[in-house]
């Protein structure tokens, strides 16, 4: 094993990381970035954990065992470490997630999400009388009572839906603006509360791999 001095080596890790392979690599982990390209190639297949079919799918390391790791490869280096101090590990298997089932399920949430939607929304016109106030305004602006359909309830519905779209920033596909949207910035701090509070857990359990 040869002895590296005056090497510095910059290691910056994801908080959150997905792999498809069970062999998981420093690369796989972030961006490392070294003056030397040998000691970069090295530290960058090296490899920090290994998923197995029976154990946990999931784990958490300390970017002090990557340090730990990465010296022992290459002893004499300095490591900075620039990124996240705990690297949210998941295995993902790609053929498990290709299965009908996986179909089925994302079939069923959007049938869910649709029909919850627009139950919630005639639940909630029912409850503020939404038709009465529209019968109120017809007579008066017009003057006269409603027959059936009229044009203040098209208007409406239109209205609503561009609304939607508006908000949701997403005509089909299309993203109208560059902006993210209200649901992918709620996401995303859904999932920053998620893998805070796994990393916290694996802590405080003792289950993070760590020096």
């Amino acid at each position: 094993m040869d002895l590296v001095s005056n090497v510095t080596v910059y290691l910056k890790c994801n908080r959150n990381v997905e792999v498809q392979s069970p062999d998981v690599l420093i690369k796989d982990l972030g961006s490392l970035r070294c003056a030397d390209s040998t000691v970069s190639a090295k530290l960058k297949a090296l490899k920090v954990h290994h998923f197995t079919k029976e154990g946990s799918k999931r784990c958490v390391i300390s970017a002090l065992k990557l340090i730990e790791l990465m010296e022992g490869a290459c002893p004499g280096i300095s490591v900075e470490v620039l990124g996240e101090t705990d690297v949210l590990l998941e295995w993902i298997d790609v053929g498990k997630h290709k299965s009908l089932g996986q179909w089925l399920k994302v079939a069923l949430v959007c049938l869910v999400s649709f029909f919850g939607t627009a139950f919630t929304i005639m639940a909630y016109h029912n409850d503020v009388g939404i038709n009465d106030v529209f019968t109120e305004l017809y007579r008066i602006v017009l003057g006269r009572e409603p027959g059936g359909l009229n044009w203040m309830e098209v208007a409406y519905s239109l209205g609503l839906a561009l609304g939607i779209i508006v908000f949701f920033n997403h005509a089909g596909g299309r993203r109208l603006t560059k902006d993210p949207t209200p649901i992918e910035v709620a996401m995303k701090n859904y999932e920053k509360d998620v893998d805070m509070t796994l990393i916290e857990t694996a802590e405080r359990e003792g289950k993070e791999i760590d020096v």
